[in-house]
């Protein structure tokens, strides 16, 4: 991808939605925010579009998704995970859509307690979800389901899964680097600036990578 883009954030008035979308402006991207509560974003830029809406309900895909480049996803809503598999629903739908118009790129940000497929968590964290996670297994459940439906129906989209050990806020703790084998606990800024970067990256299409701290 070209370094300035237009690009579709769903959950950007989140902890890393926020650093998110004011990183990809600073960066000089145009961003279309998708927002339930638009008043919870509180940037303001010439180059950002704010859409009120959310993905529980009806929407014009089509139009949040004319003229734009890629779409960052960074939601969870663990309440509603319990239940039933909003994020797999919605993605079932934005694919085909993104297919229409063209758009060609997809990031997903997933939990690190959610298994890629075909593959199995280290012992530690399948001990950490069954214990001290146990409340948010939907929410993992409901990303292995995403990452599934990409992997076996979406290789025709540009996608790449970012498992994200996302555990505090606060300032920058470093930079956090792909990795396939190691898991970090970053704060929303280090995150935020990891989404942005591997967006960019084409070597990071179709993988399901978590991040760790770059070690000098």
């Amino acid at each position: 991808m070209t370094s300035s883009r237009s690009l579709l954030v769903l959950g950007a008035t989140g902890q890393t939605g926020q650093h998110f979308t004011r990183l990809a402006l600073d960066a000089g991207h145009r961003v279309r925010a998708l927002a339930r509560t638009p008043g919870k974003l509180s940037i303001f830029h010439d180059d950002l579009d704010v859409v009120q809406g959310s993905i529980d309900h009806e929407l014009d895909l089509g139009a949040l998704l004319d003229g734009v480049d890629a779409v960052v996803m960074m939601l969870g809503d663990v309440r509603a995970q319990r239940d039933r598999q909003v994020n797999t629903t919605f993605v079932r739908s934005l694919v085909p859509a993104m297919r229409r118009s063209g758009t060609r790129r997809l990031l997903y940000q997933a939990g690190g307690l959610s298994a890629a497929p075909g593959t199995r968590l280290p012992l530690v964290l399948r001990a950490v979800r069954s214990t001290i996670a146990r409340g948010y297994i939907g929410q993992h459940e409901d990303n292995e389901a995403v990452m599934r439906y990409l992997d076996e129906e979406a290789r025709d989209i540009e996608w790449m899964v970012h498992r994200a050990g996302i555990g505090s806020d606060g300032p920058s703790k470093g930079e956090l680097r792909r990795s396939s084998s190691s898991i970090s606990i970053g704060t929303f800024v280090d995150c935020a600036t990891y989404n942005l970067r591997t967006l960019l990256d084409d070597s990071a299409v179709h993988t399901f990578d978590s991040s760790a701290y770059r070690r000098d």
